[in-house]
C-alpha cells in the first residue's frame, strides 16, 4: 500500500497542528486514517488510555514543539537516539514518533481495528536535511535501476522493473499527500519514498529467477540500499515543515 506509515501520519499531522496549518479535528482524522481509533497510553499524569484528539493538547502542554518520525530497521536505528528501552520497542515494530521538547516517544501497537501508542522517554535524533536526502534518494534510485537492469530484473519480475522506472516521475497528485503546511518538495519526496518502499517490499519477497547465489545477493543488496535511502527520505519529508 502507498499510504503513509502510522508514525509518519502521527508526526506530520501533529506538526501541521502545532504550526496552526490544520485544525485539531482534521489532525485527528488524518492520524487515524482507515483505523477505527487511536489512543495514547502512559501519558504523564494519565492512568487511562487517552484519545489522540486529546493527547495532542497534552503533548503540547508537556513541551512538545515538533514531532519526528523514526523508521528503524535491523542494524539501522534511523530516527532513534535512545534510551535503550525506547529504541528496542521501536525496532520491534519498525516505526515510532519522537516528540521534540517533551522528551517523549510514542510506539504504535495495532489492537484489533484500532491503534494504541505507548509513551516512552526518548531523546531527539539529529535532524536530516531535506535537500540532502532528496539528492541521496535520486542517486540511489538511479544506481539501483542500473544495477537491477544488469541483473535482468525485467525477466525476474516485470512489475517491479516498471515501477522502478515510473518512480522518476512520481508526483503529489498521484498520492494522498502530506498535511497542509508542508511544502510541495516535501510532499513529492514523501510520495517517491513511499513508492520506493513498496517496490522494495515486493521485490524482497523472494529471489525470483536468480540464476546464482551471487545474483540473488546482488539484488538484495541493491534493494536494501534503496530501502534505507527511502526511509531516510520519508523521515526528512515528514519532519517539522521548514
Amino acid at each position: 500500500m502507498l499510504t503513509l506509515p502510522r508514525a509518519a501520519r502521527l508526526a506530520s499531522w501533529t506538526n501541521a497542528w502545532l504550526t496552526g496549518a490544520t485544525s485539531l479535528d482534521e489532525a485527528d482524522e488524518g492520524i487515524k486514517g482507515d483505523d477505527a481509533a487511536h489512543h495514547v497510553i502512559g501519558l504523564p499524569g494519565q492512568d487511562e488510555p487517552v484519545p489522540v484528539l486529546l493527547s495532542l493538547g497534552t503533548l503540547r502542554n508537556l513541551g512538545t514543539r515538533a514531532a519526528v518520525v523514526a523508521l528503524p530497521a535491523p542494524g539501522d536505528p534511523l530516527g532513534l537516539a535512545g534510551p535503550r528501552d525506547f529504541t528496542e520497542a521501536a525496532l520491534e515494530v519498525g516505526e515510532a514518533v519522537v516528540c521534540e521538547g517533551s522528551g517523549l516517544g510514542l510506539v504504535p501497537h495495532v489492537i484489533g481495528a484500532g491503534v494504541q501508542w505507548k509513551v516512552w522517554p526518548a531523546h531527539p535524533p539529529a535532524p536530516l536535511d531535506l535537500a540532502d536526502v532528496t539528492m541521496e534518494l535520486a542517486q540511489t534510485l538511479q544506481d539501483v535501476i542500473e544495477a537491477l537492469a544488469g541483473l535482468d530484473v525485467a525477466r525476474w519480475r516485470p512489475g517491479v522493473a516498471e515501477a522502478l522506472v515510473d518512480l522518476r516521475s512520481v508526483g503529489r497528485k498521484a498520492h494522498d499527500g502530506l498535511p497542509a503546511g508542508y511544502p510541495p518538495r516535501a510532499d513529492e519526496l514523501a510520495a517517491r519514498a513511499r513508492r520506493c518502499l513498496l517496490v522494495c517490499e515486493l521485490a524482497l519477497v523472494d529471489d525470483g529467477g536468480a540464476v546464482t547465489a551471487f545474483e540473488a545477493d546482488s539484488r538484495r543488496q541493491a534493494l536494501r540500499r534503496l530501502d534505507r535511502a527511502a526511509r531516510r527520505a520519508l523521515v526528512a519529508a515528514c519532519g517539522p515543515p521548514r
